[in-house]
């Protein structure tokens, strides 16, 4: 999952779109007039968005309505989390061998 997910927010256009929906539901219309790119190109961006989980779409008449789905940032954000409380901890470590606090030989 978290392969599909970097791999669908590595393309700059896609990332501004998932940036946007973060502020709310847009049309189709409204993700491409930014990107000045055309209809079909924001199909297939947000078609990547959609596979990878992070984007939904829904029809409101014959508007295309797409949304974030937050809960697929969710295993980004534990592997973050794990990433981070790991670098934490050996820079506290390092911080502490430094000092001579540690039992470094």
């Amino acid at each position: 999952m978290l392969v599909s997910t970097f791999s669908a927010l590595a393309d700059p256009t896609r990332l501004a779109v998932v940036d946007r929906l973060s502020r709310g539901d847009a049309t189709m219309g409204e993700l491409a007039e930014p990107h000045r790119i055309t209809a079909p190109a924001m199909t297939k961006h947000v078609g990547v968005l959609v596979e990878a989980g992070l984007v939904s779409r829904r029809r409101v008449g014959r508007t295309v309505v797409c949304s974030l789905r937050p809960e697929a940032l969710t295993e980004v954000e534990q592997w973050l989390g794990d990433l981070t409380a790991y670098w934490n901890s050996t820079v506290d470590r390092l911080e502490e061998l430094l000092r001579g606090d540690g039992d470094g030989h």
